[in-house]
């Protein structure tokens, strides 16, 4: 045998070594966006949120959450008051049993 030339691989073993550098490259290149979406999402700008919200009755506020026109507070009186994020008036009441 000669020594210059090199044994001839197998079709089967090359086309899975190809296989395995695409798959790779593919994951690597997965795991940089994932990572790039994260990094993105956490330097957008904060929401806005009202400075303060005036709850009728004299409810105390439980909890908040917000969409994009309307953002909406729960109260221990068993309601849920949704506000016009612009103008923030009450537009809707929602009475929970």
């Amino acid at each position: 045998m000669n020594s210059d030339t090199a044994p001839q691989e197998p079709a089967n073993l090359r086309f899975l070594r190809r296989l395995v550098t695409v798959l790779t490259a593919t994951m690597i290149g997965g795991v940089i966006l994932i990572i790039a979406l994260i990094v993105m999402r956490f330097n957008a700008p904060p929401p806005d949120l009202p400075d303060s919200i005036a709850v009728p009755g004299g409810a105390a506020a439980i909890s908040f959450t917000q969409g994009p026109d309307w953002y909406a507070v729960t109260t221990d009186a068993n309601q849920i008051l949704i506000f016009d994020r612009v103008t923030g008036q009450l537009r809707q009441t929602i009475e929970i049993d």
